[in-house]
């Protein structure tokens, strides 16, 4: 139940920041640190359920999870489980989160697993797929840079013209201190010149660490 609690309190945020702050999706996504889709089909499943703003208090998590995703199967021979295999396809697909493929696969399966129930199968999945291997990173040895995969956007505020850019990120292996850079393009210039910008404010933040020591 760990997971459940956890989950349920999640989802009690965002309904607390839409009902009683009126927040926006994005804004609420924004504060939770989570995707306007997640704040989107939260929404709605309060929406469907008749969830009501008093109920959030008065339910437990338990109670708050049957709501929302339907009471948990007491037996696997009732609904087929989900097929992990085709979740870590889908997830691979840009906006494609656990919430919205829950939501699909109760469409073909209604009375199915509930979602903690959902996320836990997949997460048993990857675990026994996914090999571990630890690495001890000493400091000042590595340095990690990639750019995101997903393209952020910049808006020109006095003509309103929106630009998609490239995001470089790079991370110290061992504190994890990171630096971000959006650029134009990922053509040679703009990739050594993020290096170099890198490492400027690497030595920035190394001289402000040792006049606070």
């Amino acid at each position: 139940m760990a997971t459940a609690r956890l989950i349920m309190s999640k989802t009690r945020e965002i309904l607390r920041l839409k009902w009683e702050r009126e927040l926006s999706h994005r804004q609420v996504a924004r504060a939770l640190g989570i995707s306007a889709g997640v704040v989107g089909t939260t929404v709605s499943r309060a929406k469907r359920a008749g969830l009501i703003q008093a109920e959030l208090l008065e339910l437990d998590d338990r109670q708050l999870e049957a709501r929302l995703y339907g009471e948990r199967m007491m037996s696997s021979t009732r609904a087929p489980l989900p097929k992990p295999e085709y979740i870590a396809q889908e997830l691979r697909r840009p906006g494609v989160t656990l919430e919205l493929l829950h939501l699909e696969y109760l469409r073909e399966h209604p009375g199915g697993y509930c979602y903690t129930s959902f996320c836990n199968h997949y997460r048993e999945y990857k675990r026994r797929q996914t090999p571990w291997m630890r690495q001890v990173q000493q400091a000042g040895e590595k340095t990690f840079v990639d750019y995101a995969g997903k393209k952020p956007h910049i808006v020109n505020r006095e003509t309103g013209e929106v630009q998609e850019v490239e995001l470089f990120v790079a991370t110290l292996g061992a504190s994890s201190k990171t630096f971000a850079e959006a650029t134009e393009t990922q053509r040679v210039a703009d990739w050594l010149g993020s290096h170099a910008n890198a490492f400027e404010y690497s030595e920035e933040l190394l001289h402000c660490l040792s006049q606070t020591n």
